[in-house]
């Protein structure tokens, strides 16, 4: 629930307003910049079902939480030379790294953050360049991760 006032939310937006992501990497060491579309930022988990001896009901419980690949997409820009610097560091030395995705508002300010744990880059890509084409080459970065919740510990 929102604790801005009425007036405030219709002045400067709420949920309907368009987001944008930032990727922060080891606190701030690197910046990826701004993002226009975040993909898989998604957790499942294993269904385990376990039936004791001679007994006909069925227990079922949680089993180990599986996370996607997160997908990042934009418009190639400035922040791109970012990326491929940071590319360019990880892509022979394997260290996993800590860091965010942040949901920004349209003023800038953070709405949600998903803090990544032991990620890396796993791919990046640029759509193919088109002149004659009104649209802008598209940059994709993926990292593969060991997780966003903070779920290590909870005592099971």
């Amino acid at each position: 629930m929102s604790m801005l006032p009425k007036a405030a939310e219709f002045l400067f937006g709420q949920v309907s307003m368009t987001h944008r992501f930032v990727v922060r990497i080891d606190h701030g060491v690197y910046d990826l910049g701004t993002w226009s579309k975040v993909t898989g930022l998604t957790v499942r988990w294993e269904k385990l079902v376990h039936r004791a001896g001679n007994d006909i009901k069925e227990q079922v419980v949680p089993g180990a939480a599986t996370y996607e690949t997160i997908k990042l997409v934009r418009a190639a820009c400035t922040d791109s030379a970012t990326v491929q610097r940071w590319l360019a560091v990880t892509s022979r030395k394997f260290t996993p790294l800590s860091g965010a995705v942040e949901m920004l508002d349209f003023t800038g300010m953070t709405v949600l953050s998903w803090e990544l744990k032991s990620f890396f880059p796993i791919g990046w890509s640029i759509s193919d360049f088109d002149s004659g084409s009104a649209k802008p080459a598209m940059e994709t970065l993926e990292l593969a991760h060991s997780g966003f919740l903070h779920d290590e510990a909870v005592a099971r």
